[in-house]
């Protein structure tokens, strides 16, 4: 007879609307007596001081599910992890929604801690995704480069 190896619950989606973060983070811990943590990670829209209206995100369908989804399920090889949520984002995102939604459950905090910033930092790095700003005053905006240091969060893991 084989061991018994527990799998954690991974939920990856990307959407267009309103992530809802109470009904993300209960879906987590509901029916699960083992959750003694969960870590969240929500990423919010910026209006970098009043000069933009919003930022406008696009994919690859498909490419970028797989990614994060790869992303999280190696978080899940290496921490005793029991659920996992990310979503993202894409379309026109105002300052103050949120962007992304990293969340993940453990039965203790240290594991929840280590798998949420594993997941955000490779995700932020890897994952398929470009930002466009779209500016307050009406004027073209910029699409938004990669940041070296978030290439360089990487290194730590």
């Amino acid at each position: 007879m084989s061991p018994t190896v527990d799998v954690p619950s991974i939920v990856v989606r990307l959407q267009d609307g309103v992530i809802d973060v109470t009904a993300e983070t209960r879906f987590l811990s509901e029916g699960r007596g083992d959750v003694g943590a969960i870590v969240t990670f929500t990423g919010l829209c910026r209006d970098e001081k009043g000069t933009l209206s919003g930022l406008e995100l696009e994919h690859f369908p498909g490419m970028a599910e797989a990614e994060i989804a790869r992303i999280a399920g190696e978080a899940a090889g290496r921490w005793p992890l029991l659920g996992i949520v990310a979503i993202h984002r894409y379309g026109l995102v105002a300052p103050g929604e949120v962007i992304v939604l990293v969340a993940v459950a453990s039965s203790h905090r240290q594991a929840a801690f280590a798998g949420a910033e594993f997941i955000m930092d490779f995700l932020k790095s890897r994952a398929p995704f470009w930002k466009k700003e779209h500016r307050a005053d009406g004027r073209e905006g910029q699409w938004v480069d990669a940041k070296d240091s978030d290439e360089a969060a990487l290194s730590r893991w």
